[in-house]
């Protein structure tokens, strides 16, 4: 079995393993016609069921093969252009390359004698991303896992920074359409049930100041203190962003730490065409951003920024065997001193290698494309009787649903819409997402590849207005 070690030994081995992966998957790519397959979970899990984990096949073609039959043939394929579902981007080939190599080195970002040059690759991409925020000259921050991690460690620094032991005074303020990550990290930081205040939105799902500036008043005068507002550039469900210089303005005033989570928005900061739209970030205490999402990078490629290097001790601990207190003074450049994580894959080195490629307007230019796109998308939904589409999109978004002419009763266009959607899944023509604005049922596009047309939007809305229309004729079949 040392024949399967990737060594010296085995170099060509490993060259014509990869190659043949790579060929499969480029062929399934270049054949792909459609996002999805329809397949169900009770067709799939028998297939995968019926293998014997204890009786591998020992050929890597035989393996590659029963892949295809279990995974590649019915995967999700995010760069498909009817895909406008969830925030999954399609990637960049540069970012691919630089996943091969780093999965082959296979180093660990904890420590500097793990990773060498991986740790000032990492440390360069963070002061880079830093300096496009424009947090300052003391900002730092760590590569992490995707956007929940990243807003984790935020509000954790936020609530040692508050340098109380009262945890069920401490409060952090949010929109009513905020990641569900903050109150999950409330609960994770032993925060009380009533820690997260949630802020109402405005029409275009912005958070509304005069509310958070009424509610951090409250606040003031019950005893209570204000840990953090988190605000969003790029909310999940409708691309929002929230209004960030008003809101910097009021954590000054009440001394509360500012989060801004563009784990989406965070595109904008390569564009040269709307970076405005994120004005204010620079004022942050502390940044999200997901290269995963905005940046057309591969799962996963994330990072916490912070104004201010010296708050990153919240997350420090030195254990001898790994990073002790004496690599300090010696200078040595240890990532895990920063980190929630120990060890950690070498994530930066995609986004190094996008950008030795292609370059921040490139990848900006990309951003720009499917905002442009969804500007577009906007104006089809506006001008069409069969669909009330929410809001005026900031980023990539559109939330829509099919109002049909004949039809009043809320739950009904409910239903019909749901039906819409999972029919639209199963025939894997299109992927749509879904969600609730006051308590009905929405359909979503997160249109986040350049490939996407108006013409398949177009397309998509006309096989959701079919689907939509079959399952209202039924309905009334039955009724009958």
């Amino acid at each position: 079995m040392r024949s399967h070690l990737l060594n010296d030994t085995t170099a060509e081995h490993y060259r014509r393993s990869v190659t043949e992966g790579v060929e499969r998957v480029a062929a399934k790519l270049a054949a792909t016609d459609r996002p999805f397959t329809g397949v169900t979970a009770d067709d799939l899990a028998p297939r995968i069921d019926a293998i014997d984990l204890d009786r591998p096949l020992r050929d890597t073609t035989a393996a590659l093969d029963e892949l295809e039959d279990v995974y590649l043939r019915d995967a999700v394929y995010f760069h498909h252009p009817r895909y406008l579902a969830h925030l999954n981007c399609p990637v960049v080939i540069p970012a691919v390359l630089g996943e091969a190599v780093l999965s082959a080195v296979n180093s660990s970002l904890d420590t500097w004698d793990q990773s060498a040059g991986g740790t000032l690759i990492e440390r360069k991409l963070i002061d880079w991303t830093a300096a496009r925020i424009g947090l300052g000259p003391a900002a730092d921050g760590v590569f992490t896992s995707g956007g929940t991690q990243s807003n984790l460690q935020a509000l954790l620094l936020a609530r040692e920074e508050t340098k109380t032991e009262e945890l069920t005074k401490l409060r952090v303020f949010a929109s009513e359409v905020s990641h569900f990550s903050v109150q999950k990290s409330a609960k994770l930081l032993g925060l009380g049930q009533d820690a997260v205040v949630v802020v109402p939105v405005d029409h275009d799902k912005r958070m509304q100041t005069v509310a958070l500036a009424h509610e951090l008043e409250r606040c003031a005068e019950a005893g209570l203190i204000p840990m953090a507002v988190v605000a969003t550039a790029g909310t999940t469900d409708f691309g929002s962003i929230d209004p960030l210089p008003e809101i910097a303005g009021l954590c000054e005033q009440y001394g509360a730490w500012m989060h801004v989570d563009a784990a989406y928005g965070c595109g904008l900061l390569a564009s040269r065409k709307y970076r405005h739209r994120i004005d204010g970030i620079e004022r942050a205490d502390s940044v999200t951003v997901d290269y995963h999402k905005s940046f057309f990078q591969p799962v996963s490629s994330s990072a916490v920024l912070v104004r201010d290097a010296a708050t990153l001790r919240h997350a420090t601990y030195h254990a001898e065997y790994l990073n002790p207190r004496r690599m300090v003074t010696e200078r040595i450049p240890n990532q895990v001193d920063k980190s929630l994580q120990t060890t950690r894959r070498f994530d930066a080195l995609k986004l190094w290698m996008t950008l030795r490629v292609m370059g921040a307007d490139g990848i900006g230019a990309l951003f720009d494309e499917v905002c442009d796109l969804a500007a577009e998308g906007w104006k089809l939904l506006a001008a069409d009787p069969r669909f009330d589409v929410v809001v005026e999109p900031s980023l990539s978004t559109l939330v829509f649903r099919y109002i049909p002419a004949a039809v009043t009763d809320p739950a009904e266009i409910d239903r019909a819409n749901l039906y819409a959607r999972k029919a639209l899944f199963a025939s894997g023509d299109a992927v749509v997402a879904g969600t609730k604005v006051s308590g009905r049922h929405y359909l979503k596009f997160t249109l986040l590849n350049p490939e996407t047309t108006t013409a398949d939007i177009t397309a998509v809305l006309d096989l959701i207005a079919g689907h939509a229309e079959q399952y209202l004729g039924e309905s009334l079949d039955r009724a009958c």
